[in-house]
């Protein structure tokens, strides 16, 4: 009788390890993103900087196993990566709940924004590579800004987003729609700065501020003639995001 028991304890403590396994196994796959191909993903990080930058930034792809990973070490203080989950999504989105396969936001920081606004992208990129639950991310993150963890920049500086490919959401504070858009712009550091500060109108031609307070930013989108310079530059570029994946396919003229 005690060897049958014996028997059926074990047999019952196999049975939970394979299914903790098999659970653990089944997460991690599911909050794993699907890599670019490796020299699409440089292409796509540097065209977020101007020309004059590319060739000394410090780029970085994506381990969806661990997280970003240098590439290529740069000279001139200037960042470039895809980043594949908006960390707006965390600040107040109560919609946001599973991980996302189809943002796409190439951007560029300067010293001081490395410091600062990067780091937060670095960690949800590796958090998430860790198999870490997006409501725990959620509060982690959250904290970690309430705290001051993440600080804001030490000075004013840049923020390059000039790629004529970003798809991300629409409005992260308030729902979980996700658009592609060909809208190249400039992003400069700007604590505490408000759009009455400055007159701002958000989403139009003019300077407006996006994330008020410590880690706000002023968006300047580009004008149209180096809008078109840029869309030309990545033709090639951009009819291989959207062979790559449908998502990734700009609007047609017209419908943005």
């Amino acid at each position: 009788m005690r060897k049958i028991q014996a028997i059926a304890i074990i047999v019952c403590l196999l049975f939970s390890l394979t299914a903790m396994a098999e659970n653990k196994q089944t997460g991690s796959v599911a909050n794993k993103i699907t890599p670019l191909p490796r020299d699409l993903e440089i292409q796509l990080a540097l065209s977020s900087l101007p020309p004059h930058l590319r060739d000394g930034a410090t780029v970085y792809v994506l381990n969806p196993d661990q997280g970003f990973e240098v590439v290529r070490k740069g000279t001139n203080g200037f960042h470039a990566f895809v980043a594949r989950t908006d960390d707006a999504a965390f600040r107040g989105n109560p919609s946001y709940t599973e991980y996302r396969d189809d943002v796409l936001v190439p951007i560029s920081f300067d010293r001081a924004g490395s410091k600062a606004h990067m780091k937060v992208l670095f960690d949800v990129a590796e958090m998430q590579a860790k198999g870490t639950l997006v409501s725990e991310l959620k509060k982690v993150i959250n904290d970690r800004y309430k705290t001051g963890y993440y600080k804001a920049p030490e000075r004013a500086g840049v923020s390059y987003m000039l790629s004529p490919v970003l798809r991300t959401y629409t409005d992260p504070i308030e729902g979980d729609k996700v658009v592609t858009m060909n809208i190249p712009h400039y992003m400069f550091h700007a604590p505490h700065i408000t759009n009455e500060d400055i007159g701002g109108k958000s989403g139009s031609q003019y300077p407006f501020v996006l994330s008020p307070g410590p880690h706000g930013y002023i968006i300047q989108i580009v004008g149209l003639t180096e809008k078109a310079v840029i869309n030309k530059e990545y033709e090639e570029m951009i009819a291989k995001l959207c062979e790559f994946k449908k998502e990734f396919c700009l609007p047609k003229p017209g419908m943005q």
